[in-house]
């Protein structure tokens, strides 16, 4: 364990710049998937990693050991490295998963407050518009999902361009794109080397989000115009107050570098690019396999230790030295 159980923290520092390099080399939809389970496996294994060292720490107190009726003349549970780092891991455990927790509460009040304020405004369907000159459109996540649009975008836009942001942000609901969005923004907090891996996944959702209007359109060179248009408008009007609160979780077609995205719409249908991609998912895939089994490892070392020291199992014996 004094080994396995440090894979699992160390791994998504390699694991990281390699998927945000994979994920430029695959389709919008695959790489929004492929970036969100890969966080979140190593994140999750990271967190298990941090309880191990905690638990391992814990079971040296003597009234743990007793509790867990430990025999004490086997009070080595665990490697003698564990004491020390049991002490930071518990810390950390604790601050983590309590800075996580916060941040969803605080996603969920967001998008509480949003949508009591656009129930406020008539609206057409899934439509609501809010009486404001600022442009604006977003994905309102929620049961039922809303889009939001302010009356300044739809004037900014022409019948078809409203069409087509509308089937952007149509998108956004139907693939449940905020879900994708709590998973990243929870396993960066967990690990601070997944944080690098939020700006791609936004990027390859908007891109997902970009194909499906492009299909529902059936024109891929308006639907890029669409978008530019709502982009260059939500960024040149300004009015005065502070405008419509957007949540963090309302994902909307004018967010992230427009112009790559502009340009993707432009360069045709997303394709694989193999072999480099393959020669990435195998790596991420090994890094992922690598992170878990480590825990899993070191989580059945610290079980076996237990059941020494409680006599429900003899001791290995020492090996021969010839």
């Amino acid at each position: 364990m004094i080994y396995a159980v440090w894979l699992p923290l160390l791994v998504p520092f390699l694991a990281a710049p390699l998927a945000r390099r994979g994920a430029e080399q695959l389709p919008p939809r695959v790489a929004a998937w492929s970036l969100t389970v890969l966080s979140g496996a190593l994140a999750l294994s990271a967190t298990a990693a941090l309880a191990l060292l905690t638990l391992a720490g814990a079971l040296r107190l003597p009234s743990v050991a007793r509790f867990a009726r430990l025999s004490p003349s086997l009070p080595d549970v665990g490697p003698p490295a564990t004491v020390p780092a049991a002490v930071a891991a518990a810390l950390a455990l604790t601050a983590l998963c309590a800075l996580a927790a916060r941040g969803v509460r605080r996603q969920v009040r967001e998008v509480r407050r949003a949508r009591r304020e656009s129930g406020a405004v008539p609206g057409a369907g899934d439509l609501v518009v809010l009486p404001d000159e600022r442009p604006d459109a977003y994905a309102l996540p929620g049961r039922p999902g809303r889009i939001v649009v302010t009356s300044g975008m739809l004037r900014a836009l022409d019948g078809r361009e409203r069409e087509a942001l509308l089937a952007h942000e149509r998108a956004h609901l139907a693939g449940r794109h905020h879900l994708f969005l709590v998973c990243a923004e929870s396993a960066a907090v967990l690990h601070p080397a997944l944080r690098s891996l939020r700006e791609p996944l936004s990027f390859a959702l908007e891109r997902w989000a970009d194909e499906s209007a492009a299909r529902a359109t059936g024109d891929r060179a308006f639907t890029a115009r669409a978008v530019g248009r709502a982009a260059l408008a939500a960024r040149s009007v300004r009015g005065p107050g502070p405008g419509p609160r957007r949540p963090r979780l309302a994902l909307g077609a004018t967010a992230g570098p427009v112009p790559r995205r502009v340009s993707a719409l432009l360069a045709g249908a997303p394709r694989t690019r193999a072999p480099l991609s393959r020669v990435l998912a195998c790596l991420l895939l090994a890094s992922v396999a690598l992170s878990a089994a480590a825990a899993l490892d070191a989580a059945t070392d610290l079980h076996t230790g237990v059941e020494i020291a409680q006599g429900e199992r003899p001791p290995s014996p020492p090996a021969d030295d010839d």
